[in-house]
């Protein structure tokens, strides 16, 4: 639940180091953060996290704007983390698609409204997790940061355009891969009725 009217008078007390306020502030916002690590770097997700409201505390006397500007200015902070980790390891995360997962042809129906629809939470993270880095991240910001289109573009540095490109393909890869699970599940179950007696 959004701070709402209380956001400003939470702020300037964070920025004068109440505890009180540094804690509403990490319980408001925590979450998102830590879900979005999660599917971004599970390994360090936990550390990462704590590194982002370590930069957070310390950089407050600097941010000027609202809640939503905070918002993006966390999740500014949170994707540039998981950037420096993987400038650290060396390498960027990369996971091969199986050829017939290269499909341009388009699901009829609402890709993103269906995909979202037929998953639960954990399910979903666990899948966005398993898609290419900057599709992986343009949903993240999009759904569990929430943020808007404009904002997501500025912090992966991207036009508006490609950024709705990216969480298009992401959502279609989405639906795609659910839809071959549960027609993979339903012939399992088809195939045991058949065989029993």
């Amino acid at each position: 639940m959004p701070l709402g009217e209380q956001f400003s008078d939470v702020l300037n007390a964070a920025r004068t180091g109440a505890p009180w306020a540094l804690e509403r502030l990490y319980r408001e916002f925590h979450p998102s953060v830590l879900a979005f690590l999660r599917a971004r770097a599970p390994a360090d997700a936990e550390d990462l996290a704590s590194e982002v409201f370590i930069a957070v505390a310390e950089g407050l006397v600097r941010f000027e704007g609202d809640e939503d500007g905070f918002r993006s200015w966390l999740f500014t902070i949170t994707y540039r983390q998981v950037g420096q980790l993987r400038r650290r390891m060396g390498r960027r995360r990369t996971d091969p698609v199986p050829v017939e997962d290269v499909d341009e042809r388009v699901p009829p129906g609402d890709a993103e409204r269906d995909a979202m629809a037929a998953i639960g939470t954990q399910e979903a993270l666990d899948l966005i997790a398993t898609l290419p880095p900057a599709q992986g991240e343009v949903l993240l910001l999009r759904v569990v940061a929430d943020l808007p289109v404009d904002e997501v573009a500025q912090i992966v540095g991207k036009r508006p355009t490609a950024v709705r490109a990216l969480q298009h393909r992401a959502v279609v890869g989405l639906a795609r891969r659910t839809a071959r699970e549960r027609a993979g599940q339903q012939r399992t179950e088809e195939e045991k009725t058949e065989s029993s007696p």
